[in-house]
């Protein structure tokens, strides 16, 4: 009862990312009187559960290595903090970046929890947030060319153009819709995966529907009701508010929207461009709205069309405002949940340089005299300021002692888990049969958990780092992160 009633924050959650962003696939369409507003909200609420429950399960995202939200009680006050920063930019007529409301909550998380923030990830998206409107501009830009160019040679009746376009707005707005509830879903529910409280089904004996499948749909429905209850506002804002868009730059604006995101999300294009030698795209969360606007703007400059800069002003300072309003909300409310309502939003990880430690990171090439004399530490930040105050080691040498020094324990109980969460692991056979070898052994750090896997099956072992072996180490890399997750005992914290 109690993970359904954390739920209701990733339902608000969802419902504010569908009131919001439904505006980035279907606001030119709806904004320059080509689509309906019933009609778009209907397409974009089938399409973003169609894509929320077929590939949600799926998506990749970077958010995870900002910060581990490791208590039920935060996951609950994160999503919270995103949804009423999201909720207040909605109700402001303002489009806003889901996924930076989240990127804000989870760095207030890390605040609270004095737990690190990894410099890396956060980097890696900010670039993306400056990176995605410009590539979704030039997209639009680029396609607007070519698509004039066919205009031209083709020369369709202006009543067959007019048709095509809304068929065209239709069609790239469900895509674009599919695309919006596969890479937002988990951004959505995600921090609630391990705490999932349904079950596998089975449908007429053929069809199995898993548990995630399911958290994964009610969050979409959730986005759903958010389009047809408020998402017409921003729609108009998006469509109308900051330039006069016709018809069919509205389809090459959408169209520029949906491939950007495509690009940032698809880890299938990642793996085509990896083996044929080419660079890729990194799969982070970028922002639909930064996309459509990025989109919008690129194509009116393109084409001298004037800008409505008091608009562009208030859509960028939303931008600015929203992961630091975010982060702020998140640090109040997790105080009051942990204070006032006496809820757990974080387990302390404790980190401990013993002989095994020190071994280790000496076979990995980190040594230092002052390891033997550092004392347990409760706090990720405090050891961290410790060893750049009593060590000359390089910021990665700090992090690899760090991430070998931390205690879980990590013990392996199969009984003490739901089935469901072994399925929901997508560990193969010969995956289970290892873990099974490992059932009551318990491990003080991750690596040891992890070398025990390896010596266990082949199956747990990353392959030589090429790009053939790509896709393998990346998805082993995954299953380990959250087995450690479901594997990790935590203690109440004073």
């Amino acid at each position: 009862m109690e993970i359904l009633l954390f739920l209701s924050s990733g339902l608000f959650l969802g419902w504010s990312l569908g009131a919001n962003d439904a505006a980035n696939v279907f606001g030119t369409a709806v904004g320059t009187r080509m689509i309906k507003f019933r009609t778009a909200a209907l397409v974009c609420s089938v399409f973003v559960v169609i894509g929320a429950t077929v590939s949600g399960a799926g998506a990749a995202h970077t958010l995870g290595k900002l910060g581990a939200v490791n208590a039920l009680a935060g996951s609950f006050t994160v999503a919270l903090a995103s949804a009423l920063t999201t909720f207040l930019m909605t109700r402001l007529k303002i489009p806003v970046s889901t996924s930076q409301a989240i990127v804000g909550a989870i760095i207030g998380w890390n605040f609270y929890s004095a737990s690190l923030t990894d410099s890396s990830s956060l980097t890696k998206i900010m670039i993306t947030w400056v990176a995605c409107p410009v590539l979704s501009g030039v997209m639009a830009v680029v396609l607007f060319i070519l698509v004039r160019f066919l205009l031209r040679v083709t020369k369709p009746h202006l009543l067959r153009l007019d048709a095509g376009t809304r068929w065209g707005l239709l069609i790239v707005g469900a895509f674009g819709s599919y695309s919006l509830g596969a890479n937002n879903i988990a951004n959505v529910m995600g921090v609630f995966v391990l705490d999932n409280p349904f079950h596998d089904l089975v449908l007429f004996d053929v069809i199995r529907v898993t548990g995630v499948q399911q958290l994964f749909f009610i969050g979409a429905v959730a986005i759903g009701v958010g389009v047809f209850t408020y998402s017409e506002r921003v729609m108009k804002t998006v469509g109308s508010g900051l330039v006069r868009i016709s018809p069919v730059p509205a389809f090459v604006i959408v169209l520029a929207q949906s491939l950007t995101l495509f690009l940032f999300a698809s880890q299938s294009l990642e793996y085509f461009l990896a083996s044929h030698g080419l660079p890729t795209f990194p799969l982070v969360p970028v922002s639909s709205s930064q996309a459509v606007i990025g989109a919008i703007v690129g194509l009116s400059l393109f084409k001298g069309v004037g800008i409505r800069y008091k608009v562009m002003g208030e859509i960028s300072l939303g931008w600015a405002a929203t992961p630091l309003m975010a982060g702020v909300v998140s640090f109040l409310l997790l105080f009051f949940m942990d204070n006032v309502f006496d809820q757990q939003v974080y387990h302390p990880v404790r980190y401990r340089l013993d002989a095994d430690v020190i071994e280790e990171l000496a076979a990995r090439g980190v040594t230092d005299p002052v390891f033997v004399e550092l004392p347990v530490q409760n706090s990720a930040r405090k050891l961290q300021r410790t060893l750049l105050d009593q060590t000359d080691l390089s910021a990665d040498a700090i992090a690899e002692v760090m991430d070998v020094a931390a205690v879980g324990p990590w013990e392996v109980d199969l009984a003490a888990a739901a089935p469901t969460v072994w399925e929901d692991l997508g560990l193969s056979p010969e995956q289970m049969v290892a873990l099974r070898r490992l059932d009551g052994q318990r491990f003080d750090h991750a690596w040891q958990f992890h070398r025990a896997l390896a010596a266990a099956s082949e199956s747990w072992r990353p392959r030589p780092g090429d790009l053939a072996n790509k896709k393998w180490n990346k998805a082993l890399k995954s299953q380990l992160s959250l087995l450690l997750r479901v594997c990790r005992v935590y203690q109440r914290h004073e």
